[in-house]
């Protein structure tokens, strides 16, 4: 009975000792699209409040600094100080959030060239880490490619996205049931976000064996908004019930998952993992579409 019992701690031990990782990024820095104001005193706000919730947790958030302009540059500074005296890496995610798809290549490169002097004046260096604008990496070889030289020519790492999801679609139904008033349809969001959000991590762990061989180090894209500092206590607490540990992105990357090739050409947005099954010649796999009455919600919203 005691070798039994022994048998199975030791097992229990392995499994606990096979924890999973996720490195937090969040994009559109000072604030994403979730109908609030881009006031200082708005957006300074709700960055307490989610950089609050976050505390203890590796993060790195990717700036828009043109989206500063009713904050103005010394506004920017004071937001971004707040990040980087939480811990927080800063990363170029453009300046003004272009499409990709829809401009030339040397428009969108000066647009990057453009975001750099606000980042570099918050951190005292220049930003190692770049994110595209909606996941569009490239409609063409000629413009995927350029950009490939371009960004390694100008010293920066590209961050993946493995958790792609719709949180922008829940926070704007939510920020604007909140500044309308209407209680019952923002508890509603709020009730659906984290469960949502937690079948899209399902999905992506299933399909990361699937692709890779493995659970691969997870990287998860969420956005500046009310809705996500409002429910980040939840948010973080199905991560840490599905076993993950949170780390940084540069321990993610670490993963040799993120070696694999990405030759998907085309105007998508999507996973890194449907990127390398694309590349694998894999049968597409979709993840879990929000619900339809968020859609439905989102698109009575003002434009």
């Amino acid at each position: 009975m005691r070798h039994l019992l022994f048998v199975f701690c030791f097992a229990a031990l392995m499994v606990c000792g096979q924890t999973r990782k996720v490195a937090v990024t969040i994009d559109d820095l000072p604030r994403g699209g979730d109908f609030f104001g881009r006031d200082f005193e708005s957006v300074r706000a709700v960055t307490v409040k989610l950089l609050d919730e976050l505390r203890g947790v590796p993060v790195i958030g990717f700036v828009n600094a043109g989206r500063a302009q009713e904050m103005g540059q010394g506004g920017l500074q004071e937001i971004l100080r707040v990040w980087v005296d939480h811990g927080a890496e800063l990363g170029n995610h453009t300046w003004s959030h272009p499409n990709l798809d829809d401009v030339s290549l040397e428009d969108y490169e000066a647009n990057i060239v453009r975001g750099e002097p606000a980042i570099e004046k918050a951190i005292g260096r220049k930003p190692l880490y770049f994110r595209h604008p909606f996941l569009h990496a490239g409609p063409d070889r000629e413009k995927k490619d350029g950009l490939k030289v371009f960004l390694k020519e100008h010293g920066y790492t590209v961050a993946p996205v493995t958790l792609d999801n719709s949180d922008w679609m829940f926070a704007a139904v939510y920020g604007h049931a909140l500044k309308v008033g209407d209680a019952a349809l923002a508890k509603k969001v709020r009730a659906a976000y984290v469960p949502y959000m937690e079948s899209i991590t399902a999905f992506f762990e299933a399909r990361s064996v699937e692709v890779t061989g493995h659970e691969v180090a997870q990287t998860l894209l969420i956005h500046v908004s009310q809705l996500n500092a409002d429910a980040m206590p939840d948010l973080l607490a199905m991560f840490r019930r599905r076993g993950y540990r949170f780390v940084s992105l540069a321990e993610a990357l670490k993963d040799p998952a993120y070696q694999l090739p990405d030759e998907y050409v085309g105007r998508g947005g999507f996973s890194w993992i449907h990127r390398w099954s694309m590349t694998k010649g894999m049968p597409n796999k979709g993840e879990p579409n929000e619900p339809a009455w968020i859609d439905a919600e989102f698109g009575k919203l003002p434009k």
